[in-house]
């Protein structure tokens, strides 16, 4: 992806909770994070400097996608289970199993309420994974203080002063029923599902009264004890009660295009997203039935236990269909996962049509600035050429061609100056100039709209002179002039070659420095193949026994002078040469390098 697409795509991130996923150039995740505000985050890697492993993640990021959620809480939760499933390269902290922690009620007589970072399979039963330890461990100490179970290691001889306190059931006095600690157990498993609006009224009212009687210290207590139990037991709709393998689909349609987005929940966790786009000639819920049939039989994917759609869907004609249970959910965690699901259809629709809108005044946009700032037709054609050498050896020129504001690169254009000799730039210039439009004349072609120089009076005086004078072509010719600093600074054109005003934060302006620095890139690097062919070739011509045809082979078969200088004597035997020869070359080689 382009570093002009990632911008596209970066100043329309949503002021939202969820997770992003960093790609690089082979599409492969490298990165998964999560954020209470995915633009402030997501663009905080593309702004700015970076040291260390930052640096060389963001070197390495070619792409992104989000995933809305419903709150932090439930970005974090979803962040664990990406991570857990691709092992991205970069996330080291998590991916051999999470940071976060968990409070677990063990699987034992007289069972305990522990903090733990691993999940394993032993029949306990686990809540989380939470933000912090610190705030887990304050809400381990008040579900203790509140629902009690065991709190030592080991069996005391006799209770010790928690069970006095009220901070533990007491199996070290007495032995406790197994009813007895269900039932705090099913309060325990209430509270930590959300059910927490008694308890945080009940530690209000004591926050007030302790307020009251001028008892700050305890009042600040129990508002931390709120504060923690909003931190780590906030309801989440990521997370279901239920085992049970769903897959929510839902969709977003506008201007003629359907977005259909698959949430994927197993284990009652929401573990992978799929997301789709096409034209819609059908009403929606047909669109998205269809689309739900084929996914199924075409993708060959295992059907869940339950399908969730919109209650737009008929569930009837569809569960018949698929020979699945679908349910349109009316409220309750379901029914805000699907609505969710609905949100990500919408946000990557909008994306889609403001990317291309954004596209279009980019290019088209930018080009009917530019022709109004010229005074000229609709540009739709533009060519543009730049020269390179140094100190006047390999020269060469390049042309660029731009088609309705984006590059058309099956157009582009390689020169090595043959009739100029040394720097000079206007003979350099209707050199090429004369070269590029007098074939284009013979073989019938179209002619550009606006050629572009890269540079100032000369360039542009010895194109119009070869253009006009020579060809008898009426084409506009205008010139990139640059700043000190080597960068696009204004457009001179017309008979006094005056400066053509252009907002630097314009369209125009912007298509203009794209295009001055495209032609600039090409150029150079054509140069830089130039040089290092002829200085190969010019090595290989210092070698005794090493005529055209023998310097030939080498040519075609290494290409490169590294490749030759890496390869040793039996591999140049090979190619037909005598030893005695590739000797010769190895040695040349040798003493090039040195030197």
């Amino acid at each position: 992806m382009s570093i002009e697409l990632i911008d596209n795509k970066l100043s329309l991130l949503p002021d939202l909770p969820g997770c992003y996923i960093m790609k690089d150039k082979n599409d492969r995740i490298i990165y998964i994070g999560k954020a209470k505000n995915l633009k402030n985050r997501v663009r905080s890697y593309f702004r700015g400097s970076h040291d260390g492993k930052t640096a060389r993640l963001v070197q390495d990021i070619r792409n992104f996608e989000t995933i809305v959620t419903g709150s932090d809480k439930e970005a974090l939760l979803l962040e664990v289970t990406l991570i857990q499933k691709h092992q991205p390269k970069y996330n080291i902290r998590l991916k051999r199993g999470t940071s976060y922690p968990y409070l677990k009620i063990t699987n034992e007589k007289d069972p305990k309420l522990v903090i733990t970072s691993e999940v394993v399979k032993d029949g306990a039963q686990y809540f989380g994974p939470y933000p912090d330890v610190y705030a887990a461990s304050e809400t381990q100490q008040l579900i203790q203080k509140i629902y009690p179970l065991r709190k030592c290691n080991g069996y005391q001889k006799r209770a010790c002063l928690y069970y006095h306190i009220g901070q533990c059931i007491g199996p070290c006095d007495h032995e406790v029923p197994k009813e007895e600690y269900d039932k705090q157990i099913r309060k325990i498993r209430s509270f930590l599902n959300g059910n927490v609006h008694d308890i945080k009224r009940d530690l209000k009212r004591k926050m007030d009264d302790a307020a009251k009687e001028m008892n700050y210290e305890s009042a600040a207590e129990f508002r931390d004890q709120i504060a923690y139990i909003e931190k780590t037991v906030e309801k989440q709709s990521i997370i279901s009660n239920s085992f049970m393998p769903r897959d929510f689909f839902n969709y977003y349609m506008d201007k003629g295009w359907i977005s259909i987005q698959v949430f994927f929940v197993r284990q009652a966790t929401l573990i992978k997203r799929e997301a789709t786009m096409f034209p819609c000639y059908d009403p929606p819920e047909e669109e998205l039935m269809s689309f739900i049939l084929q996914y199924y039989n075409n993708k060959n994917n295992i059907l869940p236990s339950e399908i969730y759609v919109p209650d737009t869907v008929d569930k009837e004609v569809l569960a018949e269909a698929v020979e699945a249970k679908v349910v349109n959910p009316k409220k309750g965690r379901k029914k805000e996962l699907l609505d969710l699901t609905g949100r990500n259809s919408e946000l990557a629709l909008k994306e889609k049509f403001r990317l291309i809108e954004m596209n279009q005044r980019k290019t088209t946009g930018a080009i009917e600035e530019l022709s109004e700032a010229m005074g000229l037709p609709y540009i739709e054609r533009i060519e543009s050429f730049d020269h390179s050498n140094i100190q006047g050896t390999n020269p060469v020129s390049a042309m660029i061609s731009f088609k309705d504001g984006k590059p058309d690169k099956n157009n582009y254009r390689k020169y090595k100056i043959k009739t100029v000799i040394g720097s000079n730039e206007a003979a350099t210039t209707q050199e090429v100039i004369r070269r590029r439009y007098s074939r284009l004349l013979k073989e019938g072609k179209p002619l550009p709209d606006l050629i572009l120089m890269d540079g100032g009076k000369v360039q542009v005086n010895a194109a119009v002179d070869v253009l006009v004078n020579e060809l008898s072509l009426d084409i506009p010719v205008a010139g990139m002039v640059k700043d000190k600093k080597h960068r696009t600074a204004s457009l001179i054109f017309g008979e006094s070659l005056e400066i053509v005003v252009l907002d630097p934060r314009s369209q125009a302006f912007h298509l203009v420095q794209r295009i001055q620095e495209e032609v600039h890139r090409f150029a150079i690097t054509f140069h830089r193949n130039v040089r290092s062919k002829n200085s190969f070739t010019s090595k290989l011509d210092e070698v005794e026994g090493v005529g055209p045809k023998t310097k030939t082979k080498v040519l075609r078969h290494f290409k490169s002078m590294k490749r030759l200088k890496d390869a040793d004597i039996e591999e140049i035997k090979k190619l037909g040469i005598s030893e005695k020869v590739a000797v010769r070359i190895k040695e040349t080689l040798a003493e090039y390098q040195s030197s």
